[in-house]
């Protein structure tokens, strides 16, 4: 699963990206709604863990089409309930508010839903992250749920694969 947004390339994680994640999760604005900045040890185990997931979780690697530069990762992959597929993003700070999560998140929600062949997916944010709240709610999607997880209150937003067509 690999496409091309008007400024980004969307190519699966492969083990030469290591050290563009290891600086994404190192990166303490990142990290801010995410728990914090992880120890290289996590953040290696989490990365070989990403490489070796099965089908069809998917990780995917965020370059800008122009210049190669590394933006940020996108994953879906099961949910805490192993029942459901979750979006989950993270851009480096120096492109936020630009579009492009936007964009990128766009293209893997609707890849997602017909190339990985499932019905919705739902995507989890701390409430606090106004940002990203408000990014989902853009892409279309309906917070479903409010619940406490890692001890903060988390918004739990859901699109379905029919919901452009039922519009």
């Amino acid at each position: 699963m690999q496409f091309i947004t008007s400024n980004c390339v969307i190519e699966p994680l492969q083990p030469e990206h290591y050290k563009a994640i290891h600086m994404l999760y190192s990166n303490e604005q990142v990290r801010t709604y995410l728990g914090g900045v992880p120890q290289d040890s996590y953040i290696e185990a989490s990365f070989k863990g990403m490489l070796a997931a099965p089908f069809p979780n998917t990780y995917l690697y965020i370059s800008l089409k122009t210049t190669g530069e590394f933006i940020g990762l996108v994953s879906i992959d099961e949910y805490h309930d192993k029942e459901l597929y979750e979006l989950s993003y993270q851009f480096l700070p120096q492109y936020w508010g630009k579009g492009l999560a936007f964009e990128v998140l766009t293209a893997v929600m609707e890849e997602g839903l017909n190339y990985l062949d499932i019905s919705s997916i739902v995507a989890e944010t701390q409430t606090a992250n106004k940002a990203s709240c408000h990014l989902l709610e853009k892409l279309g999607m309906h917070k479903v749920q409010v619940l406490e997880r890692f001890g903060h209150e988390q918004a739990l937003y859901e699109i379905k694969k029919n919901h452009k067509e039922s519009r």
